[in-house]
């Protein structure tokens, strides 16, 4: 099979190319009221007076009891106020000197969230226009000691901004627990595809229905979907989180990706291993070239549900989403790139 390396030049004349059509998610979104509420909730940790008493981390605690415990058990990991050493946890983090030092770094790359704040209410405008039902979360910011990225609970989403201090941030590499693939996606430029994707899985993704790799493939590539939808703007290097190089590579062979998979049985394999090297972030996929990204399975599933939702312009977003008939979705989008 013969694969083909990616060419900057045919990359620019295809986006121009597609850059001229009109895009059926680009709708209008001013007549939508709600907004997304965005609390700073590390400044605010930070800044407290006296945040070493327990107390006074008592009245932050109150002031947001549903993310509070979330952000001390599940994010930093200190406990809870109920727990006997928390006060002593909680000091510590709020003192250590690496954190401090960080804390320094994320307000240099993020002196203010003005522009992060216009980015997230912007998309949960698209996302309550598709889903006008549905109540938006609350977001809150905050570092993280380099925990995860983006975490979710009911109405809730957190955002660790110690996780987008810049591709060449001197942490990352000093820490030796974040590998290349991941530290080229952690930029603040890449926070509002986190958050969408994020979200997306939160609300819509149900694991146990997807059993096989095609299953996977086309359920994460619904939530890509939503991603477009939330996002409508965002070039797709952004939304997936590659390169203009890895993205060009998919565009370039992905029939050769398509015939591969079928040609080894793959899509309808239910393996775990074969499920993961196609879905998961990897720094390329196993069984292609080296120079191809990881999580091509996604990028094809991505594929898939753009045809077919091109193919059924009657078909809503919401509609999209509550559709688990996988192979249908397959079928009716007539995906067969050549």
């Amino acid at each position: 099979m013969k694969w083909t390396k990616a060419v900057v030049f045919m990359g620019v004349i295809a986006l121009i190319f597609f850059s001229c059509k009109r895009n059926p998610l680009k709708v209008n979104i001013s007549d939508v009221d709600k907004e997304v509420e965005v609390v700073r909730f590390g400044e605010q940790l930070f800044n407290l007076e006296g945040k070493d008493t327990l107390e006074t981390i008592t009245e932050l605690s109150n002031a947001y009891p549903d993310f509070f415990n979330l952000y001390t058990y599940r994010v930093i990991q200190v406990g809870g106020i109920g727990d006997e050493d928390f006060q002593h946890m909680m000091s510590l983090f709020l003192t250590d000197s690496l954190i401090m030092d960080v804390k320094l770094k994320t307000d240099s790359v993020f002196p203010n969230l003005t522009k992060l704040e216009k980015g997230l209410t912007k998309a949960f405008k698209y996302y309550s226009y598709h889903f006008p039902e549905k109540e938006l979360p609350t977001i809150y910011t905050y570092i993280s000691g380099f925990n995860q990225s983006v975490v979710t609970a009911e109405n809730i989403i957190g955002i660790s901004l110690d996780k987008y201090l810049g591709r060449d941030c001197k942490y990352y590499e000093q820490l030796q627990t974040t590998p290349q693939y991941k530290a080229q996606n952690m930029h603040k430029d890449k926070i509002l595809s986190d958050v969408a994707f994020a979200w997306a899985i939160t609300e819509f993704e149900h694991e146990d229905r997807a059993t096989n790799l095609l299953g996977n493939m086309v359920e994460k590539g619904k939530l890509m979907y939503l991603v477009d939808a939330i996002l409508p703007d965002m070039e797709d290097s952004l939304k997936i989180g590659y390169t203009t190089q890895q993205l060009e590579w998919c565009q370039m062979n992905e029939p050769q990706m398509w015939t591969y998979l079928i040609e080894h049985e793959l899509l309808y394999n239910s393996k775990r291993m074969n499920i993961i090297r196609y879905i998961n972030p990897a720094p390329s996929t196993s069984g292609f070239p080296l120079d191809s990204p990881g999580r091509t399975g996604v990028w094809i599933g991505w594929q898939i549900v753009r045809q077919y939702m091109k193919k059924h312009p009657e078909v809503t977003v919401p509609e999209l989403m509550a559709n688990y008939d996988f192979q249908q979705i397959l079928n009716d989008s007539g995906y067969n790139p050549e």
